[in-house]
């Protein structure tokens, strides 16, 4: 299989592999806490909460994490409930960027996200102008130093899998958002163990900039990353291999 997606590259120049540990489980607990809260305790019957489940697996959270979250998000133990929202954006550049928050103060989650943007030269968009842009799709990736993408591939096309890559050091394996989970599940049989799994809002085109705008691009998307409302920031922004920001 060939072909590159830029997820991989953003997510590993930025550090991705998720050198934020504490912080990533924690927007992990709030998606499997509201998933449970609107859909019920039971992965097998709520598939937003089985996917939340599978990428907190897949990031290698530990099972009591993942149960005390399930169990605030239905009642069983004290959380918070938490609002979802969506805001689309441009950045600086004409890059297109999609926000998904999940926070207790919608009010101080829309100021901190308008606040960030403007900081960093960007600016909200209408609804839709920005959504229109990207499509879903399941995201896996592996450490390439680890597993060769040769067996990687053997196990994920038979799971499923749309494609397999390499990049860095990091293995991504793309799925349709329907095989995502038989994917993942094959995976893990064969005793793979994933570095992330997700189904992650992929953009259709990339917009490439000079090295300085793309500096500015990817320093406003770690800015929203490190709010504590952010759940996830995608954008259409495409960073070259090996990219570093300063």
């Amino acid at each position: 299989m060939s072909g590159h997606s830029k997820w991989a590259t953003i997510k590993h120049a930025k550090g991705a592999a998720d050198a934020k540990r504490g912080q990533m489980f924690t927007k992990l607990i709030k998606e499997i806490s509201i998933a449970a809260r609107m859909g019920g305790g039971n992965p097998e019957g709520n598939p937003r909460l089985r996917t939340a489940v599978l990428k907190a697996r897949g990031a290698n959270m530990p099972k009591d994490n993942i149960d005390r979250a399930i169990k605030k998000g239905t009642g069983e133990l004290e959380g918070v409930n938490y609002e979802e929202l969506t805001y689309e954006a441009y950045a600086s550049g004409g890059v297109a960027i999609l926000i998904e928050v999940l926070t207790d103060n919608k009010n101080r989650a829309a100021a901190d996200v308008r606040n960030i943007l403007t900081r960093a030269g960007g600016q909200l968009a209408t609804a839709g102008a920005v959504s229109r842009l990207f499509k879903r799709q399941g995201i896996i990736t592996l450490d390439g130093e680890k597993y060769t993408e040769d067996e990687v591939m053997e196990a994920a096309i038979e799971g499923g899998a749309e494609d397999v890559s390499l990049s860095d050091g990091v293995i991504e394996v793309t799925t349709a958002p329907e095989d995502f989970e038989p994917v993942i599940n094959t995976l893990n049989s064969k005793g793979f163990e994933t570095m992330s799994a997700e189904i992650s809002m992929v953009p259709e085109a990339a917009v490439s900039l000079d090295n300085d705008g793309t500096g500015k691009v990817v320093r406003l998307i770690e800015r929203l990353e490190e709010n504590d409302d952010v759940q996830n920031v995608y954008s259409n922004i495409d960073i070259p291999e090996g990219f570093e920001t300063e």
